[in-house]
C-alpha cells in the first residue's frame, strides 16, 4: 500500500469517526435545552438556550473548516509523511475517543458553555468518575489531543485553525469551574485537590 492510500484511509476514518463523536455532542446539546437551568457564570449564559447560537456557531467553524481546508505550503517526502500518520493517529484517534468517553460519562449532566459563560441544571450532579478521576476535562483534554494529531494527519489551514483555538477551550473549563465551585462549594474543592485540571499526575 502506497502512502497516498494510507492517508486516504487514516484520513476517511478520523473524519467519520469525528463526526461521530459530534453527533453526539450535538445530541447532549439538544437535549440538554430542554433541561431546567440552574446556576449560571459569566455574561454568556443566557445565549446557551438559543437556537441562534448554534446555527450561527455551525455556519462560522463549517464555513471555515471548508474554506481553509487546503493542505500547509511545506511539502514533505512521502517517508516523511507516513511517519507523521503514526504520531498523528496515536494523538488524534485516542483524543477522540477520550472526548466522546467524557460526553457519554457525563450523560443527561453534560451542556455546552462559552468563553463567556457557563450553565448549569437545576438537578445538577458533579461527575467525578470514569475519566472524570484522570483529569476534571477529560474532553477539553481529548479535544486538544485530536487537534494536534489533526494538524499531523491532514496538515491543511483548517488544522491549524483549529489549533490556535486551543486556548479558548481553556478560558471555557474556568468558566465552567467557577460555576461548579459555586455550586458543590467545599466537594468541589476536594475534587480538585485529588484530580488534576488537565494533564494526568500534573498537580500545583
Amino acid at each position: 500500500m502506497n502512502i497516498s492510500s494510507l492517508e486516504m484511509i487514516v484520513g476517511w476514518l478520523g473524519g467519520c469517526f469525528a463526526l461521530a463523536v459530534l453527533a453526539v455532542i450535538l445530541f447532549g446539546i439538544l437535549r440538554g435545552m430542554s433541561h431546567t437551568a440552574g446556576r449560571t457564570v459569566g455574561t454568556g449564559g443566557r445565549w446557551l438556550r438559543s437556537p441562534w447560537l448554534y446555527f450561527l456557531s455551525a455556519a462560522f467553524f463549517f464555513g471555515a473548516a471548508w474554506a481553509v481546508w487546503i493542505p500547509l505550503p511545506q511539502i514533505f517526502p512521502p517517508q516523511t509523511r507516513a511517519w507523521m500518520l503514526f504520531p498523528g493517529s496515536l494523538l488524534y484517534f485516542p483524543g477522540l475517543f477520550l472526548a466522546l468517553w467524557g460526553r457519554l460519562t457525563l450523560g443527561k449532566n453534560y451542556f455546552v458553555s462559552t468563553t463567556l459563560g457557563a450553565q448549569l441544571f437545576a438537578d445538577q450532579q458533579l461527575v467525578t468518575h470514569g475519566p472524570y478521576a484522570i483529569v476534571r476535562h477529560p474532553m477539553y483534554a481529548g479535544i486538544l489531543l485530536a487537534e494536534l494529531g489533526a494538524l499531523l494527519i491532514y496538515h491543511t489551514w483548517t488544522t491549524l485553525f483549529f489549533m490556535c483555538l486551543a486556548p479558548m477551550l481553556l478560558l471555557r473549563a474556568r468558566r465552567e469551574e467557577a460555576a461548579l465551585a459555586a455550586e458543590f462549594g467545599a466537594q468541589w474543592l476536594e475534587y480538585c485537590r485529588r484530580v488534576p485540571f488537565l494533564l494526568p499526575f500534573w498537580r500545583r
